[in-house]
């Protein structure tokens, strides 16, 4: 088994599950609905939509990557104008798509190489999987302010006959399909 080529390749699958669940939740939303803040000290879903591209684009396209990119981390979390739906998938998106460029052409011999990523010492692995664990931390904010707007389930997934979840949400067409993890 290829351990290093298994980790980037469910890295891969969770950015396009995370994705694919953010679209699912957001889209039943109004653009009010989408940059609505329950309180001054939390953000509304369009500023962790930014705040992600931002992220991804940084510790991935950047830090693993080697490519430049220019953050404005302040810019993602005082938005306060709202910024169309379509722009913030798109842009979300956009981010995503570079990311996998990142781990498709990522020589697998240089997991353990040194990054300085936002002033934070790591290697290759460690950017990988903090931006994954990041991902995920945001889309259940996104997904929790979302059911907060419609006061229903975001319907992920449907139950089989034998009680266990099957997924409701797609990722398909996109060059990031979901593996084969259940």
């Amino acid at each position: 088994m290829d351990i290093p080529a298994l980790f980037v390749r469910q890295s891969r699958d969770y950015f396009g599950e995370y994705l694919a669940k953010i679209e699912t939740a957001i889209a039943p939303l109004t653009v009010e609905q989408v940059w609505w803040r329950p309180n001054e000290a939390s953000n509304s879903i369009g500023n962790l939509m930014l705040h992600l591209a931002g992220n991804v684009r940084q510790w991935m396209v950047g830090g693993v990557g080697k490519d430049d990119v220019t953050r404005d981390r302040a810019r993602e979390f005082a938005t306060r104008e709202p910024v169309p739906v379509a722009t913030l998938v798109a842009e979300l998106r956009g981010a995503v798509d570079e990311a996998v460029a990142v781990l498709d052409r990522l020589n697998l011999e240089c997991l353990a190489d040194r990054r300085q990523i936002q002033r934070f010492d790591t290697n290759v692995l460690g950017a990988i999987y903090h931006v994954v664990e990041h991902f995920s931390m945001h889309t259940g904010q996104i997904i929790m302010l979302a059911k907060m707007q419609t006061a229903k389930d975001a319907g992920f997934y449907k139950l089989r006959a034998d009680g266990t979840p099957e997924p409701t949400w797609t990722n398909t067409g996109r060059p990031f399909e979901r593996g084969s993890r259940p």
